[in-house]
């Protein structure tokens, strides 16, 4: 039941997903406007996939399935040492007895069917005084794998949880950046006007266009940082959120 509970949730968020794609393609991204956390998925949409979809935390289940097989098997082991032996025959037997009267043997010959059926049981001592034991054992073996599930599955959240905010903390610096980038350009315009009236020496005008260069290499910096953080959550959730091919790779104001 809560295998198939998961599997709806992550059918109904597949369409949500969907849906913000086609969305996104309506319109330009952009990353003065736009927050992210409001064109991809919801965090809890997210860690439900990035559980559905992470290979180690499948395997832990697969473990806690296992050992519960193992467990059934050794219930049932006992039906090993049950054995049943039937025999079916038909034909014509040959019957004695003896009169009572006259104290001679009478024999008679009949057809018929004769059956025997038969059983036995055979059971160790060791392995009878030992069951209950490796009972216990089988239902620790589960306790310990579903322990491990449960662990991978905390620490998986955290992570999601981690980069999430990651990826919204580094789309914020890169807004950040870009205005700065923006005001840099400008006071290089002018500067570039004052340099070529004679106001400004060519020192400060070189000193200026240095810093344009910085600063375009600090917004570069912070695209990547943002596109770094993008893609390791979606390969974490094993989602494609596609909005990455709509994010310009300069930064231009229109």
């Amino acid at each position: 039941m809560r295998r198939f509970c998961t599997v709806f949730l992550l059918c109904c968020h597949c369409l949500l997903l969907v849906s913000i794609g086609v969305g996104q393609t309506a319109r330009h991204y952009s990353i003065e406007k736009d927050d992210i956390s409001t064109l991809i998925p919801p965090l809890a949409v997210l860690i439900d996939s990035a559980i559905a979809h992470n290979p180690g935390l499948k395997s832990k289940d697969l473990s806690v399935m296992v050992n519960r097989y193992a467990l059934q098997a050794f219930i049932n082991s006992w039906s090993k040492n049950l054995s049943v032996s039937a025999d079916v025959r038909y034909g014509t037997f040959t019957n004695y007895a003896t009169d009572a009267l006259t104290n001679l043997a009478v024999s008679t010959n009949k057809s018929e069917f004769r059956y025997g059926i038969g059983g036995t049981v055979k059971f160790m001592i060791a392995d009878v005084l030992d069951r209950k034991n490796q009972i216990r054992m089988a239902k620790t073996e589960i306790d310990i794998a579903r322990s491990d599930y449960e662990e991978k599955q905390i620490e998986l959240r955290k992570i999601v949880i981690q980069q999430y905010n990651d990826l919204i903390l580094r789309q914020r610096l890169m807004k950040l950046a870009a205005k700065n980038l923006e005001t840099v350009k400008i006071n290089m315009q002018m500067a570039e006007k004052e340099f070529l009236n004679g106001v400004i020496p060519l020192t400060e005008y070189t000193n200026i266009s240095a810093g344009v260069a910085n600063t375009e290499a600090g917004f570069e910096n912070a695209r990547m940082d943002f596109l770094n953080a993008y893609m390791i959550l979606e390969e974490i959730v094993g989602m494609k959120f596609n909005i990455v091919n709509t994010i310009p790779e300069n930064y231009e104001r229109n």
